[in-house]
């Protein structure tokens, strides 16, 4: 009798299991497939920071592959469009540049004299995109050099220590530099391409061939000639940056002999919207 009691027993539960099984089946499928979409979504999320992160990247290059070219008016469109609320740019501390016109102005008419060289790469870039997707900051390191001819006429313009001391190359005076850069820059997002939306040029030190960037700096550092200077433009005559729309609010360290470094050019963090951060 008990061995058939048992039977019965385990016989009645294996019944109820049964009509058990699809109830949790179903719940077990619900809940693996919420967390497959929970998955699928992180991952889309994910994809999508990356290919931000490698336009952003690419568009700061291209930037600077069309800069050492002087191909300035394919960088025009490189910008966040007219009209945009917020475009700056700033290349010292003498101010910034806040309308379309005044920041695109210098890439309209940057000129190409002969035997000028302008070469600069980028390096180590620090990119964040933010979490609505709708902006992003790089920070990059730059580095190069920077060289032309200038007529003797013109170079009497320029400060002296601009130029290679008792060099002349067709009759004209020349000028070398090794330049070091750092460039923070928000990126927005418009009609689904990004554009640059703020430029910050912060200039490292700058070393003139055979001088070396501290016994530059002890010559130029209380000089406004090297923050003026916009580019030497044709037959090497130096072009100042013109009057800027409004002072700095970040202000540039380059290197001086008097002081010491800065962190003036702080590197992008996680970030939700940009209204919640800095801007360069």
């Amino acid at each position: 009798m008990q061995v058939g009691k048992l039977k019965g027993f385990v016989l009645g539960m294996g019944a109820a299991c049964a009509l058990a099984s699809p109830v949790h089946a179903k719940d077990d499928v619900a809940a693996e497939i919420a967390a497959l979409k929970a998955e699928v979504t992180q991952l889309r999320a994910t994809a999508q920071n990356a290919r931000d992160r490698g336009d952003v990247q690419n568009l700061f290059s291209r930037y600077m592959y069309l800069h050492n070219a002087f191909r300035d008016p394919e960088i025009i469109p490189l910008w966040a469009k007219k009209g945009t609320p917020g475009l700056r740019a700033q290349y010292s501390n003498n101010g910034v540049y806040t309308s379309w016109e005044s920041i695109t102005g210098y890439h309209a008419q940057r000129p190409n004299p002969k035997g000028k060289l302008i070469f600069h790469y980028l390096a180590s870039p620090l990119i964040e995109v933010a979490a609505d997707g709708q902006t992003a900051k790089g920070l990059f390191v730059m580095a190069g050099v920077e060289s032309g001819l200038t007529d003797v006429e013109a170079a009497k313009k320029a400060p002296d220590f601009m130029f290679v001391k008792d060099m002349m190359i067709d009759g004209k005076r020349v000028w070398m530099h090794e330049i070091m850069v750092k460039y923070g820059v928000d990126f927005i997002r418009q009609d689904g391409q990004w554009k640059i939306l703020h430029l910050h040029c912060y200039e490292v030190a700058r070393s003139p061939h055979g001088m070396g960037w501290i016994p530059f700096a002890a010559k130029s550092q209380d000089n406004p000639f090297a923050d003026d200077l916009m580019y030497f433009g044709e037959d090497g005559n130096p072009v100042m940056m013109p009057k800027p729309d409004a002072p700095v609010t970040m202000r540039n360290n380059p290197y001086r002999t008097d002081t010491g470094q800065t962190l003036d050019a702080p590197p992008p963090v996680p970030y939700r919207t940009l209204s919640e951060t800095f801007e360069y």
